[in-house]
Order: C-alpha cells, then sequence, then structure tokens
C-alpha cells in the first residue's frame, strides 16, 4: 500500500494548482482503500509480483475517488470521513472537473498496463457505476422499492468496483477462467456485503465514529434495506411513518424511524442479508490457492460484519 500510496501521489501531479488542490485534500481523507487491497490480494494469492499491480490499484483508487466527489454533489453531502466535503471546501463546480479529471487520469494510468482484458474490466465497470448512479437518483423518494430494486443499485453502484479490483487480479495472474470468476465473484459478494453494512450503520451508527452525517440517506430519500424490511414487517402506521419520510426526505422523525427499524427487526435482518453476502464471499476466496492472501481475503470477508465506521 506504501507503494501505491506513491503511484497515487505522483499521478496526481497537474499543471493547474486547483486540480491538485481538490483531488490532494480528498485522497489525503484517508479511508478504507479497500478496492487497491484486494486487488493486491489477489495478486498476492495468485502469485502476481510485477509493479504493475501498484498502478492498477492506485486506478481503482482514482475511480473510487471520482464517484465520491460526483455522489457528494450530486447527494448535497457536507460531512465525509469526519472532515467537510470537497464541495463544501471548494464548491460543486470545482468538485465536479476534479473529478472528471481524476476519471481521465485513470484512464490514461490503465492504457500502462497494455492489456485489452484490463481496459475493457475497467471501462465496463465504469459505465456499470454511471448507470447504477443513475438508477439510484431515479429510485430517490420512491417508497415501493422492493429489495430486487436495492440491490440491483447497490450491485451496479458500490460492488461493480470491488468485483472488478478482484478480477482484475486475476487477469493480471494469466489465471485460468474459474478462478478469474472466483476472484469475481468474491468481490462482488464482498461489495454488496460492504454496501449493507453501511446502510446499517446510518441507523445504528456513531456519527463521530463514523466522519459523516446519521440519517443522511433519509435525508436524500433513499429507500436502503433497513427501511424497506421496516415497512414490510412494520405495523400499517409504522410503515406510513417510514414511508412519508422517504417520500419527503424528513428526518424529523428519525429518532422514532430508528425505534421502528429497531423493534420490526429490520436491523437484525439487514445485518443478516449482509452476513449472507460475506459467506459468499469467503466460499469464493477458498477456491484460490491456500496461502497468506487468499486466508486474508477470507478474514476481510469476516471482519466486515463488525465494522463500526
Amino acid at each position: 500500500m506504501l507503494q501505491v500510496d506513491r503511484v497515487i501521489a505522483q499521478r496526481l501531479a497537474s499543471g493547474v494548482p486547483l486540480v491538485a488542490q481538490v483531488a490532494q485534500y480528498i485522497i489525503s481523507a484517508g479511508g478504507k482503500r479497500l478496492r487497491p487491497v484486494l486487488l493486491l490480494l489477489t495478486c498476492g494469492a495468485l502469485g502476481y509480483t510485477s509493479e504493475q499491480r501498484f498502478n492498477l490499484a492506485a486506478v481503482v483508487e482514482f475511480i473510487h475517488t471520482a464517484t465520491l466527489l460526483h455522489d457528494d454533489v450530486v447527494d448535497e453531502s457536507t460531512l465525509r470521513r469526519g472532515r467537510p466535503t470537497a464541495n463544501e471546501n471548494f464548491g460543486n463546480p470545482a468538485s465536479v472537473l476534479v473529478g472528471d479529471f481524476l476519471y481521465s487520469r485513470a484512464f490514461q494510468m490503465m492504457v500502462d498496463a497494455n492489456s485489452m482484458r484490463v481496459m475493457q474490466t475497467l471501462a465496463d465497470a465504469t459505465n456499470v457505476i454511471a448507470e447504477g448512479e443513475v438508477l439510484q437518483l431515479m429510485n430517490m423518494h420512491d417508497a415501493s422499492l422492493d429489495e430486487e430494486g436495492y440491490l440491483r443499485v447497490i450491485r451496479s453502484k458500490t460492488a461493480k468496483l470491488f468485483e472488478a479490483s478482484a478480477r482484475l487480479g486475476a487477469i493480471l495472474a494469466g489465471s485460468p477462467a474459474p478462478i478469474e470468476a472466483a476472484c469475481a465473484e468474491y468481490g462482488q459478494a464482498l461489495g454488496t456485503a460492504f454496501q449493507v453494512i453501511d446502510d446499517v450503520l446510518d441507523y445504528d451508527g456513531n456519527a463521530a465514529e463514523m466522519g459523516k452525517n446519521l440519517g443522511d440517506d433519509l435525508r436524500e430519500g433513499k429507500a436502503t434495506l433497513p427501511l424497506i424490511l421496516a415497512m414490510q414487517r412494520g405495523t400499517p402506521a409504522q410503515s406510513q411513518t417510514v414511508r412519508q419520510a422517504i417520500e419527503t426526505g424528513s428526518v424529523d422523525q428519525l429518532a422514532e424511524i430508528v425505534a421502528i427499524v429497531r423493534e420490526t427487526g429490520a436491523l437484525a435482518a439487514t445485518r443478516q442479508a449482509a452476513s449472507a453476502e460475506a459467506q459468499r464471499a469467503m466460499d469464493a476466496a477458498q477456491q484460490l490457492p491456500d496461502n497468506a492472501y487468499s486466508q486474508a481475503m477470507v478474514a476481510l470477508a469476516g471482519q466486515l460484519l463488525d465494522r463500526r465506521t
């Protein structure tokens, strides 16, 4: 990861000061760096040791960071990773344009791999992520969204880059199709579990620990799995309270909605859904050669369920 951070620092350079300033601001905020970690772990599990892995790990982090810059503008977010968002600090135009810079820089860098499979995987993933963002926008304030529709969004918007990151390790290593498929399944399942737990924490987390405002999803009118299950399991009055909050984007009754999500068992059921995805990831990782890297992939999936931030 130190090598990846060096590549990131080198490739953030720009002759336009504001580009480097905004990009550095959001990159330096840290974050879990899960997507590059995933690429490095799959490379390790499959015995690929060339330095190209550091370049592509930086690429997936740049793509992810670009989506964060654009997301925060769309969602009108003010807090990320415990500090003001880039759009709060620099304004929406700068955030959107620097997001575009990071996308285009990522595509410049992926050319260095000199592999059409690498290009295809990342180009397809970026396109699916954009579709997922638009799908989520269409679903805002829609209280009729069901679990299938919810999963479709997060598998496009969040899990797709996890899937691509893991698949890239197999492509770089020249692995056979079944191993590549196992890596891709691991990434997709891990990314899905990650997002489901993220949605749990919006109603069961600690704002200081998470570095973002609780209730943000509700404020944006997002029908996430805890709310979908609460409406299914609650009394007519409880369901109506949740439905009205989604449709209006009001957090005036946030405390009551948190209580409903807990009382109906929706929170526990959402955690169970995340657990099933984490188990799918573990099963996929166990199809890879047994070594310290694949064992770490199994452990990572298990630890995901305990995250509080």
